[in-house]
């Protein structure tokens, strides 16, 4: 009996070997469909995933969708059809290491590369003298920043702003509060490496689930459809290295909140309140204060960190007040 524990390992050896190499799921019919309504464009040497639809006769005007972390273009499918009715053409990518895009490893992600895939692909559709709407969430808000910097302060961008719509992103690090385990994955490479083979859907949907508001969770469908979107290409083993932009957000704090600032492009923000990563009041009145030249919305009170897919009424309503207001 002393060697129980033995026995016990013997066991569990085969078992975790066979979990740490379990085949991602299969795509459900609703991401199937949007994976093939989508294209590919090479960025690199990488595939990188997107779609662009044609939408409303009569308009010239282009929008483009910048996804958060850790989920995909997929985010923006309860608004996708309302879009296509406002504007010429609605564009949304996959960044490089998220949904059906490639995702390399080992690779140092940054949010400087992903601004310049989507340059990339503004180029790639033509797009590079169109003036451009953004609307960007969470990571893609940072990115958005990016962006903006290259084309305010530096001129060098390939990207002409019309617009910026940001939501529930975490443009100051003084008010961002990372979840548990990003901390973990961000800060300590040798349990990282362990931490992200080990990240079940039963962790995903936890982590998933704290940050939507109590009446807003995901059907047990979307919360599968999120996790299947991270496991693709095994995504889950480089979730790491992209959170190093958490890291990156305060290294360059003064380049990206400095062109958020400074930038006289109509800006808006739309704000899920019960958001635990960007808590109200503190994000808000933080914002206020140093962004004073944008317009914002305060969704109702039950609406956190998705608010494109937990109030999509409400996230659109108040985009089209702000786009129609200039």
């Amino acid at each position: 009996m002393k060697e129980w524990w033995i026995h016990v390992g013997l066991i569990c050896i085969p078992l975790v070997a066979v979990y740490l190499h379990i085949p991602p799921p299969q795509l459900s019919p609703a991401l199937q469909k949007w994976h093939s309504a989508g294209e590919a464009f090479h960025f690199r040497g990488r595939k990188i995933f997107y779609r662009d639809s044609y939408g409303a006769l009569g308009s010239s005007d282009v929008i483009i969708l910048l996804h958060g972390f850790p989920t995909s273009s997929y985010d923006w499918n309860k608004i996708w059809e309302p879009l296509t009715q406002r504007f010429h053409r609605v564009i949304a990518l996959d960044f490089l290491g998220f949904g059906f895009s490639d995702k390399p490893r080992p690779h140092r992600y940054s949010i400087f590369e992903q601004a310049s895939a989507v340059e990339a692909l503004v180029a790639h559709l033509g797009l590079s003298n169109q003036r451009v709407n953004l609307v960007s969430h969470d990571y893609g808000d940072t990115v958005a920043l990016e962006l903006l910097y290259r084309s305010d302060q530096n001129r060098t961008g390939h990207l002409t702003f019309n617009s910026l719509c940001l939501s529930n992103g975490g443009l100051f690090p003084e008010t961002h509060y990372p979840r548990l385990l990003q901390t973990l994955l961000k800060d300590s490479s040798i349990l990282a490496v362990v931490l992200t083979r080990l990240t079940n859907y039963m962790i995903f949907q936890k982590g998933i689930g704290d940050v939507f508001g109590p009446y807003t969770q995901p059907t047990d469908a979307e919360f599968w459809d999120m996790w299947t979107g991270l496991r693709f290409n095994d995504g889950n083993l480089v979730m790491d290295s992209i959170l190093q932009y958490i890291n990156q957000r305060v290294q360059h704090r003064e380049r990206w909140v400095g062109a958020l600032t400074s930038t006289f492009i109509p800006l808006h923000m739309i704000y899920g309140p019960l958001d635990p990563v960007n808590p109200h009041p503190q994000f808000i009145r933080r914002y206020q204060q140093l962004v004073r030249r944008s317009t914002f919305t305060i969704l109702d009170e039950h609406i956190s960190h998705y608010p494109q897919l937990e109030d999509p009424t409400g996230f659109l309503n108040a985009y089209f007040n702000f786009i129609h207001s200039f």
